[in-house]
């Protein structure tokens, strides 16, 4: 699927500290942990906690985010359909990895296990 240029432009300067609220409030909303969503970004990328902690003071914008991230192997089995886009259908590769985080936390919130969230 072809994002708009704009699209990708905006995904590359949208920063992780902005995001990570929403996160945290969507997953809190039904009924998951702060500890879940840490393991969660932490299995995608590879950050651990103290790692996700200075990315937000650091307030990198997700172009930095996923140069420094260590993205896992099975990621590119995370499928599915994400504000509108087929995830695997993505061109633009760094949208494609926001999108991965986003759908990881959409699985969270809809209460699927950790075990199944992390492939």
């Amino acid at each position: 699927m072809h994002t708009s240029e704009l699209h990708n432009e905006r995904m590359a300067k949208m920063t992780f500290a902005s995001v990570y609220p929403l996160y945290l409030t969507k997953v809190q909303k039904k009924g998951r942990t702060e500890s879940e969503l840490q393991t969660v970004i932490e299995w995608l990328t590879g950050f651990d906690v103290s790692m996700q902690l200075q990315i937000i003071e650091e307030n990198i914008n997700f172009e930095t985010f996923f140069q420094r991230a260590s993205l896992h192997p099975n990621a590119s089995l995370i499928k599915g359909t994400i504000c509108g886009y087929r995830i695997e259908e993505i061109e633009n590769e760094l949208t494609r990895k926001v999108r991965y985080l986003d759908k990881l936390v959409d699985e969270l919130a809809k209460g699927k296990t950790l075990e199944k969230i992390l492939r």
